[in-house]
């Protein structure tokens, strides 16, 4: 019984330690957050290019090979 309490206790003290460092945290502006969030976008479509035409050069360089081969 002693140790449920000692558990709920401690709980109890997690929580009140999580609210009170979350209190600490500085969100960004929604402008800079639309920002951020472009530039993300930006990048992702950047780099699934370079791995499509990456892929797409891979490839047609193995139909290269397999034609001069066959």
């Amino acid at each position: 019984m002693a140790e449920e309490k000692k558990e709920k206790k401690d709980r109890g003290k997690w929580f009140r330690e999580m609210k009170s460092e979350l209190k600490k945290v500085v969100w960004p502006a929604p402008k800079k957050t639309m920002k951020d969030t472009g530039t993300v976008l930006m990048f992702s479509l950047v780099v699934g290019v370079c791995i499509w035409v990456f892929d797409y050069a891979a490839v047609s360089a193995v139909h290269l090979l397999i034609g001069l081969a066959g």
